[in-house]
């Protein structure tokens, strides 16, 4: 990612994730417009040095009760990934962002994966 990251830099601060893709990937996900104009505004600019962190993981972090709500592709791999963690996965059918399409779904599952043993 930092490959396509870097080049968008500018004193090394990057712009809007929704600036990184072309109008024709992010407009699909905002059948709302105000909710594109929220979501815009509520955007921070990041420093590419974000991107370029490495996070240190401990052992058994994930020895905890864990789930994953999965909306759809790009994200099937990694519900495989938390379901052979043992983890609990739920499927809302939708796209990226389906979270701001239909939030009381999505937090019905939340609540449900949160509280189910």
């Amino acid at each position: 990612m930092l490959e396509f990251l870097g080049p968008m830099a500018v004193d090394g601060r990057l712009p809007r994730w929704t600036d990184w893709w072309d109008e024709a990937d992010i407009a699909p996900m905002f059948s709302d417009p105000m909710m594109r104009q929220t979501v815009i505004e509520e955007q921070p600019t990041l420093p590419l040095s974000y991107y370029e962190q490495h996070i240190p993981v401990p052992d058994g972090w994930d020895d905890h009760p864990c789930s994953y709500l999965l909306f759809g592709l790009p994200y099937d791999d990694l519900a495989a990934e938390a379901r052979a963690r043992g983890w609990r996965v739920a499927h809302l059918p939708g796209a990226h962002l389906h979270q701001i399409v239909d939030p009381a779904g999505s937090a019905r599952h939340l609540v449900e994966l949160a509280t189910t043993s």
